[in-house]
């Protein structure tokens, strides 16, 4: 590859990924080249005649080599770009997705609402694209943030250092490690975008999410509510009344988890993605009557 242009470059890394079957080959070929480069892809546009040295291309090659085997983009490169902003990701964390956004955006328009304590709480938090996304962009909000994994919570910590933005972080199961730190009826709002791929179908997932990502950040058990069924009663606890707890799903959970929260505690409904698939369960905390 050295010896050739930035726009050949490109044209060839696209052809060598949509052979070996990349959904986006030309999207692919241009961030990793502008990632090995330390520029962002209008450089390529506009410095396409530029020759590519030669270690330059042997780090493109080696991206490329490592793509062609499904390993994800964003793993290639150690970013993700989510609400705007630049997360650092990696194998330990899932990747966040754009569909995820919906939630921070629902979230902060309670915020603007809510006459008491912005109080919010990320479950499973990851990378910690939510809550440090929260934090960014809802700078009265105090942000706590949990998750079981050590290691994704390393990350998380480096997002938020990353962005300057205060946000708690506890290790443990779910709601757990907020025991004393949070008193009950204190949420806002409590978002959770929590494993729910059901067992039975992550050997069908693509190769580049079941073969990279981490298992434990899919696998949501049996029917894929598992950890939603044991959030829901924890939540009720937290929730300020007239709070709401926020839950990523799959297109076809929404019947499923609207049951578990079919009861006088909850009003619950479920919102669409940009795709118009149900992704956003919505479940408010009613008010105690006087």
């Amino acid at each position: 590859m050295p010896g050739i242009t930035l726009g050949e470059a490109v044209y060839r890394a696209s052809r060598l990924l949509k052979e070996k079957g990349a959904a986006s080959p030309r999207l692919d070929a241009e961030v990793l080249l502008a990632h090995v480069l330390g520029q962002d892809r209008v450089y390529l546009y506009r410095e396409s005649g530029r020759q590519l040295d030669t270690a330059d291309a042997g780090r493109y090659s080696k991206l490329l080599e490592r793509r062609t085997t499904g390993e994800p983009v964003a793993y290639l490169t150690g970013h993700k770009e989510f609400m705007g902003f630049d997360f650092l990701v990696g194998p330990r964390v899932l990747i966040p997705r754009p569909e995820t956004e919906l939630m921070v955006e629902y979230a902060l328009g309670l915020f603007k609402g809510w006459a008491g304590a912005q109080v919010a709480v990320d479950v499973g938090t990851g990378s910690g694209a939510v809550a440090v996304s929260l934090a960014r962009l809802a700078p009265d909000c105090a942000v706590y943030a949990t998750d079981a994994s050590a290691a994704a919570l390393a990350v998380a910590r480096q997002n938020a250092s990353r962005h300057d933005v205060p946000v708690y972080f506890g290790h443990g199961d779910l709601l757990g490690p907020l025991q004393g730190v949070l008193e009950p009826d204190a949420a806002a709002v409590i978002a959770a975008n929590l494993p729910y791929i059901p067992q039975g179908d992550l050997p069908g997932l693509p190769r580049e999410v079941w073969g990279f990502e981490p298992h434990e950040a899919l696998d949501g058990g049996p029917d894929g509510l598992e950890l939603y069924r044991r959030l829901i009663p924890q939540a009720l606890n937290l929730l300020a009344p007239g709070g709401h707890l926020l839950m990523e799903i799959g297109p076809d959970q929404a019947r499923s988890v609207l049951q578990l929260t079919a009861n006088h505690l909850w009003e619950a409904s479920v919102l669409p993605d940009l795709a118009g698939r149900p992704r956003l369960a919505v479940a408010r905390k009613k008010s105690r009557k006087k």
